[in-house]
């Protein structure tokens, strides 16, 4: 399955600075958290302030409920989610609690004739 995922950072070029530079020395722990529950692939764009996520799952391992519940449990990847909190805005779109909010397909080149 593939997931098209958005969210905005705090209109700040210090914060994204720091957000990006997280990204690239992603702690080892949360990779590992993520391919074990199903993750087999994750890209995020920024465009600005706003971020895309490209996530291919496993959906024989992967769900939503299932990875959020082992993350409750991970005091790693709770800290990481702590530490992301301080650069992110969640879109207008997004659900009060929550982070990333999933978009809406609206075009496949491989479904046309």
């Amino acid at each position: 399955m593939r997931y098209c995922l958005a969210l905005d950072l705090k209109n700040d070029a210090d914060l994204i600075d720091r957000y990006e530079a997280h990204h690239h020395r992603i702690w080892p722990e949360i990779t590992v958290h993520l391919r074990q529950h199903g993750v087999l692939g994750m890209e995020i764009y920024r465009l600005g302030t706003r971020l895309v996520m490209l996530m291919e799952t496993d959906d024989a391992i992967y769900s939503p409920e299932r990875i959020a519940n082992a993350a409750r449990n991970n005091p790693k990847v709770q800290e990481w989610e702590t530490l992301m909190w301080q650069f992110q805005a969640a879109t207008p779109w997004t659900p009060a609690g929550e982070k990333w909010v999933a978009m809406t397909q609206i075009f496949d080149l491989k479904q046309q004739p």
